[in-house]
């Protein structure tokens, strides 16, 4: 059974910066490739960031280019999301997800595996 288990979220103001965590545990961390997540109210949940097991790739959505950096530590089995620049409009519930794949999903449907998620609220 694989865990995921997210960290990092919280209230920030407009132009601030988080990092969210996501530790997972129950199998070999390193064939996971790892996506990030994020579902505002009354939305369907929608891609974030993506990163391949062996972070040789990753994908951003378009608005998350410039600001949100994915990353991975497979010796601590965690993947990270740090976000600058934050607007009001990254409010949400953020989630990271796990798939034993090569590739570097962006949809919910490649993701085998979720996370309970984390509140990320930004202030005007």
């Amino acid at each position: 059974q694989v865990r995921l288990v997210e960290s990092g979220g919280g209230l920030v103001q407009a132009g601030g910066s988080l990092r969210l965590s996501c530790a997972v545990s129950g199998r070999t961390f390193s064939i996971y490739a790892m996506g990030w997540f994020r579902q505002a109210p009354g939305k369907e949940r929608e891609f974030v960031a993506a990163i391949s097991r062996v972070a040789g790739s990753t994908n951003y959505a378009d608005s998350a280019k410039g600001r949100f950096t994915i990353s991975r530590d497979n010796f601590k089995n965690t993947v990270y999301l740090q976000m600058n620049s934050l607007k009001p409009e990254d409010t949400a519930v953020y989630y990271c997800a796990a798939d034993q794949t090569i590739m570097v999903p962006v949809t919910p449907r490649g993701y085998d595996y979720w996370g309970q998620g984390t509140q990320v609220t930004v202030s005007s």
